[in-house]
């Protein structure tokens, strides 16, 4: 249902109150008019200018770290058997490097969870932040 006007005898309105839309663009004129000046930093300092032209080096990715829990719960490093507390001391030294490299956890089928779960756990504990899981993809 439209507006009318009196004197159009019930025809819709076909000019815009524009009214409304100057009280808001003055309003926005001045809080713009007083935020101005405080944008304006007052101790005044001279930055060093970068050099774009000479970019350093980045550092090629890690080689990803993978650790496999076999069914008995045995955990090999990189395809090395090794202890709980080997694999906390070997990642925490992996943790310390940068760029950090990626753990990939590979669990046999039929290990427990429990086994897998400390595994990430020690990951995540001594600082890696990418452990992520290794599966193979469903023959169809």
């Amino acid at each position: 249902m439209a507006f009318s006007s009196n004197e159009g005898g019930g025809k819709p309105m076909a000019a815009i109150n524009v009214v409304p839309l100057v009280d808001v663009m003055l309003v926005l004129l001045i809080i713009f008019m007083v935020t101005a000046p405080l944008m304006a930093h007052k101790i005044k300092v001279d930055l060093p200018q970068a050099n774009l032209d000479q970019r350093p080096d980045e550092a090629p990715p890690a080689p990803p770290i993978t650790i496999a829990v076999t069914d008995t719960g045995q955990i090999y490093l990189n395809d090395q058997p090794v202890t709980r507390e080997l694999l906390e001391s070997a990642l925490s030294v992996e943790a310390q490097k940068t760029p950090q490299p990626p753990v990939n956890v590979r669990g046999d089928a039929t290990t427990k969870y429990r086994v897998v779960n400390e595994v990430v756990t020690i990951a995540q504990a001594q600082g890696m932040r990418k452990v992520g899981f290794v599966a193979t993809r469903e023959q169809n």
